[in-house]
């Protein structure tokens, strides 16, 4: 399917830090709970993200990751996810999170 570089721009792609992680065990698949800080435009969002194979809550913190901030919150459990982390999957269909190879401020919109 191809779509416009106009629909590609609606996806709204940025570069946040992880403030905070936890276990996450209420999801039906095993899962961490992220706050993610994406600067003052944003703030501070929540996802849940399956992540627990390559990544322990606490070598989170600090982290910056990738993530698309405009789509519709998303009941997960107790908790609702406010964005979607991304990742792309190893040689064994697992998570393995997108952020940038430098550091950069958060909130800095993916072009």
């Amino acid at each position: 399917m191809t779509i416009s570089f106009d629909d590609f721009l609606k996806v709204d792609i940025r570069v946040g830090r992880i403030t905070r992680a936890e276990p996450f065990p209420e999801a039906r698949k095993p899962s961490i709970r992220l706050w993610i800080d994406f600067g003052p435009e944003i703030g501070e969002k929540k996802s849940s993200a399956q992540i627990t194979r390559h990544y322990a809550p606490e070598a989170l913190v600090g982290r910056q990751v990738l993530a698309v901030v405009n789509f519709p919150p998303r009941q997960i459990g107790p908790m609702r996810s406010e964005v979607l982390t991304l990742g792309v999957p190893d040689a064994d269909g697992e998570v393995v999170l997108i952020g940038p190879g430098h550091e950069v401020p958060p909130g800095g919109r993916l072009f």
